[in-house]
């Protein structure tokens, strides 16, 4: 699939983001220039586009690099204990930091996610299995260990909804005000593009990134700080969202190769478009009501990713 038509076809869902929910708004009421109508956009369903785009972008090329330098396509935030230990990071700051910002708890999930990220690099270093199925294995075992912390932090402390609803991927609540901090994801994303050839000679392994002159260790951290920062925004801004930066990279890959510089440009529209599909369907499969963002998600990435398990296993037989 051509980059213009993931474009195209992202300016369609964009379009047709904006014009569907509760709250009734047709072409014909911003060239009548209705005030209520407008404020609605510009209040509501603007923010909610660009918090989608944003994170869909963000999350999707996170994942890529995390398979990039892991060398394992099954990687992604979510399967390498990332999430989990932001989530971690977000209960710290409220149980230590009681009157902390938002600034505060996302620098605090962002430390957590980044420490995280680079035990489960570590453990994966010292696995000798190097099987597609058992490393991402390994760090939903760790997720599992961290999260299991984590609930038993937040019962103690009676901690247990808040966090609850950190981790829920949702966008009906975004709004003016409430999803500016996504924007530090930007930087993020365009640093990956800058170091995306890097990432590529990174991933094929230590000793050849050393003998190309490359400062491999160092490329390494850049990647987890990128894919910490994101994961931790995200979390802080809409919540959690499940399976993006798994699926998204290995359906690109399917039909663009596994060149990362080439790969980063769909991967990044692909992220995006799947989001506003499931957002989409979330508003209008029960509406008036709405499904969550991170449950659309979460049933359709799971299906993608069983379906990709058990092609995976296949390759390798």
């Amino acid at each position: 699939m051509k980059k213009r038509y993931l474009f195209l076809i992202l300016i369609l869902l964009s379009i047709i983001s904006i014009f569907i929910g509760v709250s009734n708004i047709s072409i014909r009421d911003i060239f009548e220039l209705n005030i209520d109508k407008i404020e609605v956009i510009f209040i509501s369903r603007l923010p909610r586009l660009i918090a989608i785009i944003v994170a869909g972008v963000g999350l999707s090329i996170s994942g890529l690099i995390m398979q990039q330098i892991s060398k394992n396509k099954f990687v992604s935030p979510t399967t390498a204990a990332t999430v989990d230990f932001a989530k971690l990071g977000i209960l710290f700051s409220m149980v230590v930091l009681t009157s902390a910002s938002i600034m505060q708890k996302m620098i605090t999930s962002f430390i957590f996610a980044v420490v995280g990220t680079m035990i489960f690099m570590k453990m994966i270093k010292a696995i000798k299995l190097k099987n597609i199925i058992f490393v991402p294995l390994v760090g939903m075992m760790l997720g599992k260990v961290v999260g299991s912390i984590t609930s038993f932090i937040a019962y103690k402390y009676d901690l247990v909804q808040n966090v609850t609803s950190w981790m829920e991927g949702d966008m009906s609540l975004i709004m003016k005000g409430g999803y500016e901090l996504l924007y530090l994801s930007v930087p993020m994303v365009i640093l990956a593009f800058l170091y995306a050839n890097k990432f590529t000679i990174v991933g094929m392994g230590e000793e050849f990134s050393i003998n190309l002159g490359l400062n491999y260790n160092f490329v390494v951290n850049v990647g987890l700080v990128i894919v910490a920062l994101i994961s931790a925004v995200t979390i802080i801004t809409v919540g959690n969202i499940p399976f993006l930066g798994l699926i998204i990279p290995n359906i690109v890959s399917l039909y663009s190769g596994d060149n990362l510089k080439k790969t980063l440009y769909h991967t990044a529209l692909l992220g995006p478009v799947f989001l506003l599909i499931c957002d989409i369907l979330g508003r209008v499969i029960i509406f008036p009501f709405e499904v969550s963002i991170g449950m659309m998600v979460g049933v359709i990435g799971s299906a993608i990713f069983l379906y990709m398990i058990i092609r995976g296993t296949k390759d390798e037989e």
